[in-house]
């Protein structure tokens, strides 16, 4: 992100760039901000492709094409999936088309063993949106907060990461909602979360596990009885739950072998607030208790698969299992 960054405030391009990874607020920015830096309004001299079945012949043909009035001719190509399949040809046009062309590639997902891959990161620049670490992304909060003339805590800003889904386009979207909602109010606090943002599933599931482990048999079953009530689906909450458990007897696995926090979040693929927040929870059991409760809900799982319980049942029942 840097590096684009540098190209934009430069106004020195590479020929191609390769825009992927798993953050798509991030894509699509980085995405609009280098069009405008290249080429700006000027729709004459810019084409834009989506979805699979493009054609890579068109794309070569519009590549050779000289731009009109311009000093260059830029060409986005967003979720092609050219990146997962063999693209010879168009890697090989790359690294002799007309210095006035330019080419983005927008991805979600890369084969970093790609010849398209390769070619673009040896001719031009790769740049991975992945998601931001915790820091980063707080101060990220903060900015937009600041221009609204809005507020939180650190701890209520925690609290606002570990109850949302924490895709940056999700968070702009919350924290829209916290702004409408706190109008004519500088602070927002933990109150204005609950009464506004949609809690994610993960997070709800977080609430039903922490009652199991608490022996609170009757609030897990509530909780899980909103979550029917949400028209979520037992098996999906099932999915979590095994989900959530996997996740702790990991941590703890982990732990147990000394490895820090940032660490066991580096090597799970979480962010380090989730391991902060669950290592608690992971003193509520032990790691023998934590493997028994995968295998459980894997049980259950083929329970239902097989006909032998309903799909709600066999969620009720491990419930009540894990909480006496």
């Amino acid at each position: 992100m840097k590096i684009l960054s540098q190209h934009i405030k430069s106004g020195e391009f590479k020929s191609v760039y390769l825009i992927y990874g798993s953050e798509d607020y991030l894509r699509k920015q980085y995405r609009d901000k280098m069009k405008l830096a290249m080429v700006g309004e000027d729709t004459m001299n810019y084409s834009y492709f989506e979805g699979k079945g493009i054609s890579v012949k068109e794309l070569i043909d519009l590549g050779e094409t000289l731009p009109f009035f311009s000093e260059r001719r830029l060409i986005i190509v967003e979720n092609s999936g050219f990146f997962s399949s063999s693209q010879d040809e168009l890697a090989s046009y790359l690294k002799e088309m007309p210095e006035t062309t330019c080419f983005i590639f927008i991805e979600k997902e890369v084969d970093k063993r790609n010849k398209l891959f390769k070619t673009i990161s040896s001719l031009g620049y790769a740049a991975n949106m992945s998601p931001p670490d915790d820091r980063t992304l707080m101060r990220w909060i903060a900015g937009l907060l600041k221009g609204e003339r809005r507020q939180m805590s650190e701890s209520t800003l925690r609290y606002f990461l570990e109850r949302i889904d924490t895709d940056m386009e999700n968070i702009r979207r919350e924290l829209d909602k916290l702004v409408v909602y706190t109008d004519g109010r500088n602070e927002i606090v933990r109150e204005d979360i609950d009464a506004v943002c949609t809690i994610h599933t993960e997070s709800r599931v977080f609430d039903m596990i922490e009652a199991v482990a608490e022996k609170k048999q009757a609030k897990a079953l509530q909780l899980y009885y909103e979550l029917i009530g949400q028209k979520e689906a037992p098996m999906r909450i099932l999915y979590w739950i095994t989900r959530q458990f996997n996740q702790l007897y990991q941590i703890k696995d982990l732990q147990g072998k000394g490895y820090p926090g940032h660490v066991i979040a580096e090597r799970l693929g979480v962010r380090d607030f989730v391991v902060r927040k669950n290592e608690k929870l992971c003193e509520q059991f032990s790691l023998a208790e934590l493997r028994r409760a995968v295998e459980i809900c894997v049980e259950r799982e083929e329970d239902v698969k097989t006909g032998r319980l309903n799909e709600r049942m066999a969620v009720e029942l491990l419930i009540v299992r894990f909480s006496v």
